[in-house]
């Protein structure tokens, strides 16, 4: 039912709680993971610049070492769970816009769930800061799970 999973995550809790529901679900079909770490590129260039966008946008984090650890971790948990269970899963990193990008991944690896969290704003904060797993319900014909902060899937 479930050949491939993708498990978009930034490392927050409310990843981890997907995490988590994603393994389980890998677990129980034999599944295949795929994570996955977005460098927001549209963010990183009004603090950062467009050089250093580039680098990042070619797979070079150059200085931003803090960045590159941040990413290394998210991905790094998901493969040690993963592994812990007998789960397969591959990490990758990619910079754009992540929702985009995780549909870009989802279609390109051809897969059959993307499980990720949601941070649950709703009003004034959503409207501002957007949601990144709602303009992806938008642009991938792709199942996708939605966990939220509370553990539940919507």
């Amino acid at each position: 039912m479930y050949d491939r999973i993708l498990i978009p995550t930034d490392g927050s809790e409310t990843a981890e709680l997907a995490v988590e529901r994603a393994l389980a679900i890998a677990e129980r079909f034999d599944s295949t993971v795929d994570t996955l770490f977005v460098v927001d590129t549209d963010a990183l260039e009004l603090s950062l610049g467009t050089e250093q966008v580039d680098r990042v946008r070619s797979g070079r984090f150059g200085e931003m070492d803090e960045l590159e650890a941040t990413a290394r971790e998210a991905t790094d948990h998901v493969v040690e769970a993963g592994r812990e269970r007998d789960v397969d899963v591959s990490a990758h990193f990619r910079a754009g816009q992540p929702h985009k990008v995780i549909a870009d991944v989802a279609e390109d690896h051809d897969v059959d769930l993307v499980v990720m969290g949601s941070h649950g704003r709703s009003g004034v904060r959503r409207v501002l800061l957007g949601s990144v797993t709602e303009n992806v319900l938008r642009s991938t014909h792709r199942p996708v799970m939605v966990v939220d902060e509370r553990g539940e899937d919507d």
